[in-house]
């Protein structure tokens, strides 16, 4: 197997891993409010990454942790996790997933302003044609338009920003590190929902299982994540960030028993290949 190829098989149990956790969070909300999950979520996923630095001799804290990307970082991230947990929870599994593949999209286009790369006027059209596609999964005006669907978006905005903002991290923060980071801002993002709504409860046998699981995976997509990353061709591996949606509808379907409309399969296939198509041109630039 080729180093290629390897990344593109840790990008697509990534996204397994990311479409499991979803899946998980949507049904055990049934039990523990929202905020109560990403807190317990976040503090799991902060135990292993600290454990993880430790193991590598690495330092809990980095100086970078106080810089100005860093803080950006932690505002966007608090505003991604929970908003889209939010449109998760609220909102079918399968629309908001299909909402989030925009992201490549938006960090596309914020790369241009922040970074002052240069995107061709396909790109452009590409990106343009991506929202048009989130539209009609939205459907703004129509019978089928749910306001709880803006979570999606408003999540989607927050994920790009983080990315963005990641881009401009010291170089020398490792991933373990990042992911203390990244796993303490969920509990922030709880912490916030859970002052507002309350009802914190103690969890079944089941949710702590569930809960247990949903760290399990999201540990797991985020380190594959990152070996996907720095595997082979990064042209041929990224656009099998899109391999998220197809797991996330067939969960949809399988647990949760959706049935995505027209719209929002027309819509699906629309983002995915603007995105696509993005990743593509921006390698070849």
């Amino acid at each position: 197997m080729t180093d290629t190829q390897r990344g593109s098989l840790w990008m697509v149990l990534a996204m397994a891993g990311f479409a499991l956790e979803d899946m998980v969070i949507k049904y055990i909300a049934a039990e523990l409010p929202t905020g109560q999950i990403l807190i317990l979520f976040g503090l799991g996923g902060m135990v292993v990454f600290a454990m993880q630095a430790r193991a590598q001799g690495q330092p809990l804290w980095h100086p970078g942790f106080g810089t100005r990307p860093l803080l950006w970082r932690c505002v966007a991230e608090v505003a991604g996790r929970l908003c889209f947990t939010l449109a998760i929870v609220l909102t079918p599994l399968s629309s908001a997933s299909a909402i989030l593949q925009a992201t490549p999209l938006v960090v596309t286009a914020g790369a241009v302003v922040f970074f002052g790369e240069t995107v061709g006027w396909r790109r452009w059209l590409a990106i343009a044609v991506g929202f048009c596609g989130v539209l009609l999964i939205l459907r703004p005006g129509l019978e089928g338009f749910e306001w709880a669907s803006l979570w999606a978006v408003f999540g989607m905005l927050g994920f790009a920003g983080r990315d963005l903002a990641t881009r401009a991290a010291p170089r020398d923060m490792t991933n373990a590190q990042l992911g203390i980071f990244g796993f303490a801002m969920l509990v922030v993002a709880g912490a916030i929902l859970l002052c507002v709504t309350g009802g914190a409860v103690w969890p079944s046998s089941f949710g702590w299982l569930s809960l247990l699981a949903t760290i399990a995976a999201g540990v797991f997509a985020y380190s594959a994540l990152t070996a996907a990353m720095r595997s082979g061709d990064i042209g041929v591996v990224a656009p099998f960030r899109y391999t998220r949606l197809v797991f996330a509808m067939v969960l949809a379907v399988l647990v949760f028993g959706e049935q995505p409309d027209l719209w929002t399969l027309v819509g699906s296939v629309i983002v995915v290949g603007s995105g696509v198509f993005t990743l593509i041109r921006s390698q070849k630039a």
